[in-house]
């Protein structure tokens, strides 16, 4: 199986954040149905220094965890995840950790 971590910040460029209830718009209207068989969501907080000022910035984020069976489909269920997140809540980019796993659930 494959495991992929997605991470979601939730602060808008240009002010604003993701609210609970968007996420949860977004998770029934895109994740779910590009992952049907199953996936947990985590709440996180990232950081990361910025390049220009030098100061750490904090960004609340959502973690999504999938872990699923190889399929000609995957990559393009993965992206289509990331890219509907990036136009709908002006996102420069979503993180992406995949690593490949020996996995059941019974």
């Amino acid at each position: 199986m494959l495991v992929a971590e997605l991470f979601f910040g939730r602060n808008i460029k240009g002010g604003g954040f993701v609210s609970e209830n968007e996420w949860a718009n977004f998770v029934v209207g895109t994740i779910a149905p590009n992952f049907p068989d199953g996936y947990t969501v985590l709440d996180g907080m990232g950081g990361w220094q910025e390049s220009q000022t030098g100061n750490i910035a904090r960004d609340p984020t959502k973690v999504l965890i999938v872990a699923v069976k190889r399929s000609a489909t995957l990559a393009g269920r993965l992206n289509a995840v990331i890219e509907a997140y990036r136009r709908r809540f002006n996102q420069q980019s979503v993180g992406i950790i995949t690593r490949d796993s020996c996995a059941s659930f019974e």
